[in-house]
Parts: structure tokens; sequence; C-alpha cells
């Protein structure tokens, strides 16, 4: 049996991803001053590496992409235990 088809009875169990685009420090101030609209600029862009996570665990490594209207993430690279 491949190893795929092992797994197979996870394929439905919804995992929650975590797309790290970028961290900041705000006062509390600056936060509480935040309205609906409001827009915070990041340091990333497109074409930027991003960490993917999956419960907590690193996942992924992923680029920021930009197709039509949509911002994305295409993944990379897959960290290999040592």
């Amino acid at each position: 049996m491949a190893p795929l088809e092992e797994i197979a009875f996870f394929a439905d169990v919804p995992v929650e991803l975590e797309l790290v685009l970028d961290r900041m420090t705000m006062t509390v101030r600056e936060i509480l001053e935040l309205e609906e609209g409001s827009l915070l600029r990041l340091t990333r862009s497109a074409g930027d590496n991003i960490d993917v996570y999956a419960s907590d665990a690193l996942l992924a490594y992923g680029e920021v992409v930009v197709i039509e209207s949509a911002i994305g993430v295409r993944l990379t690279d897959f960290p290999h235990e040592q």
C-alpha cells in the first residue's frame, strides 16, 4: 500500500493554517484607534518569503503572489527534520 493510501482516512480532517505575512509592534493607543477599513502597512510585498504553519507547527515556506486582484501564497519549500 502506498503511503498516501495508508493515511487516506485523514483526508477530510480540517487543519487550521496560519500564513505569517508580517509582524509589527503597536501601542495600545494605536490598537484602540483601529476601526473597520483601517490600513496596516506591512513590510512584505509580492515575491517576499513567508512561513506557513499548521496547528502551530512550521509546515512550509511560501512566496507572496498577486494574481489578478487576489493575493495568495505559492508554496516553495518544505522543511526537513534533521
